[in-house]
């Protein structure tokens, strides 16, 4: 479970930094490009790129956590609690959406709700399979 979620944030990653590409498509694909228009036109034209770098970096990171904690690379610090971290972070983001788009209904919504349903798949790889991982 945790290698799948590892792989999974990997893939996730590697779309984002292919996303730069046609980043004006992939802000409108994922419902973000309102903010994103107005965060070039406030901040820097360059911000929308720079946060999708940083984005990819976290699930980067979060990849190789989930492949830390199955053994297929050497181990990382604080492995334990940062699994499980991740674990909580795919939760609240994929439940907390679920609960956004029931209240607001938004135009949206079959986007959203597949997204959300995602992060809870991913969330639920790293919390079943950290719990299976240390209840010895």
């Amino acid at each position: 479970m945790l290698r799948l979620g590892g792989y999974l944030n990997i893939l996730i990653a590697i779309l984002h930094i292919v996303g730069i590409f046609w980043a004006d498509k992939m802000f409108e694909v994922t419902g973000i490009a309102d903010g994103m228009a107005l965060a070039a036109q406030n901040i820097h034209p360059m911000y929308p790129y720079f946060i999708t770098v940083v984005v990819a970096i976290f699930f980067f990171i979060f990849g190789m956590y989930g492949l830390s904690a199955d053994g297929k690379i050497r181990k990382l610090p604080f492995l334990k609690p940062v699994i499980f971290l991740i674990a909580g972070i795919y939760l609240l983001r994929g439940i907390g959406e679920l609960i956004f788009d029931m209240e607001m209904q938004q135009t949206n919504q079959i986007l959203e709700t597949s997204y959300s349903l995602i992060s809870v798949l991913i969330g639920l790889l790293f919390l079943i399979g950290g719990i299976r991982k240390w209840r010895k």
